[in-house]
């Protein structure tokens, strides 16, 4: 499905929206009642600025969340959540997260671990007695932390039929087991050497529904998001769960947007499946600040980087990194933190929390060519030095 883009703005369309503004004030607090006037207002009109970049309101587009010691201190909108009704991006507004569905995966089976019910040195041998001889060495910890060796599971799919629909080639996390399972080897041995592994944290998720009892998106639902009331946050599995206030992915090409929602590796769970929104995803900084779900002493392993003895993590750009329990926990200028990224057709994701300054930025778009973990930097730039 292809639209026109739509290249002139809306007039007198502020980036900032607000009506999704005024959704979340009814349930967050604000660190002040308005803008500070002044100097003090120019990180936000560096972030109203950053957003209108994008483009038209009527295009596809994305959401901008900073928060300072779990109070919110701006939100930007810019865009539409799907083209045909052109319905505003707002801060309820459900996106693909990609890869950051990889911190929840972690948390569910933190979660299992402090019951007893998962351990970090568990292999795979032990959790699926049919996996090969190769996933004895391969602990639960390996999985978490990308260090088990597994091959990419999307390297071993068949090529999609072009003339089928695209979710006639999609892959689910059973299809992955098997693939996984067929397999003579893994490509290093484990904890010898970081690669970043969605096979790990498919296979993650299916540890969780096993050794819970319930399917991987119950879990979520019932341990991490109704407690803390993430409404509008789901681990999607069409046909059986639906998206509330769901926003469509989009590619641009040629001057036009196609409609790019899924791939034939958007139907696995534990690497990308989860949705959520810029409110929900505040609940979720905020569970992670006081320590709702899991304790200090319970979370510290996913927040202790890796160490291996041959080529250790490193991020999107390449660059040097470190690396815990589904987040990268190197810092940036100076500034500690614990953040991640997520890419997949038709959406671009991050979140960045800077925990020494109490700052959090969350970006959320549904067009393939927004930077967001780029704009998440340049966002918090903005707050953290004052505008300048």
């Amino acid at each position: 499905m292809v639209y026109d883009a739509l290249e002139s703005d809306s007039a007198g369309g502020p980036a900032m929206k607000i009506a999704a503004l005024v959704l979340i004030a009814l349930a967050l607090p604000f660190a002040s009642a308005g803008r500070p006037a002044g100097a003090a207002d120019k990180p936000y009109k560096l972030a109203d600025a950053l957003l209108a970049g994008l483009g038209s309101e009527r295009e596809p587009g994305a959401g901008v969340l900073v928060l300072r010691d779990g109070k919110v201190v701006y939100l930007g909108t810019r865009g539409v959540a799907e083209l045909q009704g052109l319905r505003p991006i707002d801060g309820r507004t459900s996106f693909r997260l990609a890869s950051l569905t990889k911190q929840f995966t972690a948390m569910a089976v933190m979660l299992l671990v402090r019951e007893g019910k998962v351990r970090y040195e568990d292999s795979l041998t032990d959790l699926f007695p049919d996996f090969p001889d190769y996933g004895r060495g391969i602990r639960v910890r390996h999985l978490l932390d990308h260090t088990s060796g597994l091959p990419d599971y999307e390297d071993l799919m068949p090529a999609a039929d072009p003339a089928e629909p695209v979710e006639a080639a999609q892959i689910d996390d059973a299809g992955v087991l098997e693939l996984l399972q067929a397999q003579p080897a893994g490509w290093f041995k484990p904890g010898a050497l970081w690669r970043y592994s969605n096979s790990g944290y498919v296979l993650l998720g299916l540890i969780v529904a096993k050794a819970s009892g319930r399917s991987f998106p119950a879990f979520l639902r019932e341990r991490i998001f109704e407690p803390l009331r993430m409404s509008n946050s789901v681990a999607f599995v069409r046909g059986r769960t639906a998206v509330p206030d769901r926003a469509f992915g989009y590619t641009k090409e040629d001057g036009r947007w196609r409609f790019t929602d899924q791939s034939p590796t958007s139907a696995t769970l534990g690497d990308g499946g989860v949705y959520s929104s810029l409110y929900d995803l505040s609940l979720w900084d905020e569970a992670l600040r006081s320590h709702r779900l899991l304790g200090e002493a319970d979370m510290k392993p996913a927040l202790t980087p890796v160490r291996v003895p041959g080529k250790g993590p490193s991020g999107p750009d390449g660059a040097p990194a470190d690396y815990g329990f589904g987040w990268f926990l190197n810092g940036w200028e100076g500034h500690p933190r614990m953040w991640h990224y997520g890419e997949t057709v038709g959406f671009r994701t991050a979140i960045q929390r800077f925990t020494a300054d109490g700052l959090t930025v969350i970006v959320l778009a549904n067009r393939s060519d927004a930077e967001a973990t780029d704009m998440a930097l340049k966002v918090a730039g903005f707050f953290l030095k004052g505008g300048k």
